[in-house]
């Protein structure tokens, strides 16, 4: 076999959706389709999945986001885009918040203040970092009706794919640049 033939099947067999989800949407409820034992259980954070066993519809766009498997999902209104991406994820279960959510806020360059939990944790951190490459949020923010909760960028790119927020959700810059010009003020966010 030869590198190149090695290297697209590769390809093909990761980017091939994972069809084989066992989701019953007729005879579940909503709350046990939230915490299904196929998301559960889920081993591979890098698999297709389809937006109806989370919302009832996709009004303004959803983002869901699977905190075990460390994945954000993302479907437009329209139906025609669907995005996944890495993501980091809170440290502790005590810094993790679950639910229904949606985005408030949208911000380019955002600032950062250490929440009141956070300056208790972490009394040497400084009160205020402004937008730029020390600042823990990134290139762009998206804020969630949850006060101090936000899906945002990084500049430190080992968080990704690990547990290492203080209860933000984030991603690489790259991709929640993307995700940022995807999302509009409303979209619905699930956090399973």
């Amino acid at each position: 076999m030869k590198r190149r033939d090695f290297l697209a099947g590769s390809a093909m067999i990761l980017g091939a959706p994972a069809y084989a989800q066992n989701l019953n949407t007729d005879e579940s409820t909503e709350a046990d389709r939230e915490v299904s034992p196929a998301v559960r259980h889920n081993i591979s954070s890098f698999r297709w999945l389809d937006w109806q066993p989370y919302f009832r519809n996709l009004n303004k766009g959803a983002i869901l986001v699977d905190i075990d498997s460390r994945a954000l999902h993302y479907w437009s209104e329209d139906h025609t885009t669907y995005k996944l991406y890495p993501t980091s994820v809170p440290l502790t279960d005590d810094l993790t918040r679950r639910g229904r959510t949606h985005v408030v806020r949208k911000v380019e360059g955002p600032e950062w203040r250490p929440t009141p939990s956070m300056i208790k944790r972490n009394p040497e951190w400084p009160p205020y970092i402004p937008p730029g490459p020390e600042n823990p949020l990134g290139t762009h923010a998206l804020y969630l009706s949850w006060t101090y909760y936000r899906i945002h960028g990084t500049h430190d790119t080992r968080k990704i794919g690990r547990r290492s927020s203080n209860g933000c959700i984030g991603l690489y810059n790259e991709h929640i640049s993307e995700l940022f010009a995807l999302t509009k003020v409303g979209t619905q966010v699930l956090l399973i």
